[in-house]
């Protein structure tokens, strides 16, 4: 029998497994990584909604406008953040750093999504720019991607071509053909591949666990937000999967799941259709969805309100 020396280990040493070690050992408990390269910067951007947050949560740019384009303009009465990943990246000396998992009470797998057959691809660019304004979506073009811009800080602004859901993914180089033909490409590319449909999985935490909200690819701020309360978890010797995987929050996720599978079904102009409706919602409703993740009520009237709303030929696409 393998000596336990740890009370927590986490496998993996992304924006989720560091977050969950650094909760873990300001509980005091005796925690480690595993992270073969952990002087690697992160090159992803990490965007998200300023309310998800944990109010100390180090951020590297604000923007306060945020826009939407389907079939109109919309603004979105929220505030929309990219995070700071050198601080994030950051972890207290009591948390030890391995190269290969030791035997711990609890380990976390927090490797990032494996499996799943459907996916978020996108190409992105960065330019000089001084706005400081989000556009979150722009569906005006060709309809089955959308134009995803976000200020970085110190006058740099990433524009993405984004493709939010296909299985299989749209191919990267078809991405950064059509972001080419908008602008001139920048010296920095950013891709980004991963599955919105990967399982649930026990004994994870972040996308490992399933975290990535199906119908919108974000991951991040959950992670941010249950890491402390699964640290406390841990330390009152309570069930941690209780925490990672409520019974409101999976009944959220098989809500989404649905979700998912209507936009696949959506074409281009179904598409641009179903989020003018969406953006159409009341804001609270909006905010339900996108990130009411154990908001059982509120997400099942978002999608009652949309879908009664919706003209015929869209609605039957979204049953």
């Amino acid at each position: 029998m393998d000596l336990v020396t740890f009370d927590v280990v986490v496998i993996g040493g992304g924006p989720a497994g560091r977050a969950l070690a650094r909760a873990c050992a300001e509980e005091g408990l005796h925690t480690a990584i595993v992270d073969r390269h952990p002087h690697r910067p992160w090159t992803a951007t990490y965007g998200a909604w300023a309310d998800e947050l944990p109010a100390d949560t180090p951020v590297k740019s604000v923007s306060t406008t945020v826009r939407a384009y389907a079939r109109e303009e919309h603004l979105i009465q929220r505030t929309y953040v990219v995070l700071d990943n050198a601080k994030l990246h950051e972890l207290p000396d009591t948390v030890q750093v391995l190269q290969r998992p030791e035997a711990a009470r609890y380990t976390f797998n927090a490797t990032g999504a494996r499996k799943g057959s459907a996916e978020q691809t996108a190409v992105g660019t960065v330019i000089e720019s001084d706005s400081t304004e989000t556009t979150l979506m722009d569906w005006r073009g060709n309809g089955d991607t959308f134009l995803y811009t976000v200020p970085l800080g110190d006058n740099r602004l990433l524009v993405e071509e984004t493709c939010l859901a296909r299985r299989p993914g749209m191919p990267l180089q078809e991405l950064r053909d059509r972001l080419h033909a908008r602008l001139a490409p920048g010296e920095e590319e950013e891709r980004v591949r991963f599955p919105l449909d990967a399982p649930r999985a026990k004994g994870a935490f972040g996308a490992a666990a399933g975290f990535i909200h199906p119908a919108t690819g974000y991951s991040v701020a959950t992670a941010l937000q249950l890491a402390p309360r699964v640290a406390q978890a841990i330390k009152a010797n309570e069930d941690p999967e209780h925490v990672i995987w409520s019974r409101k929050a999976r009944i959220v996720h098989a809500m989404r799941k649905h979700g998912l599978e209507a936009l696949l079904r959506l074409d281009a102009d179904g598409t641009r259709d179903f989020f003018e409706l969406f953006f159409r919602l009341d804001p609270e409703l909006q905010r339900a969805y996108l990130s009411g993740r154990e908001d059982v009520r509120g997400t099942a009237k978002a999608m009652s309100v949309l879908f009664r709303a919706a003209p015929a030929h869209l609605r039957w696409k979204l049953l």
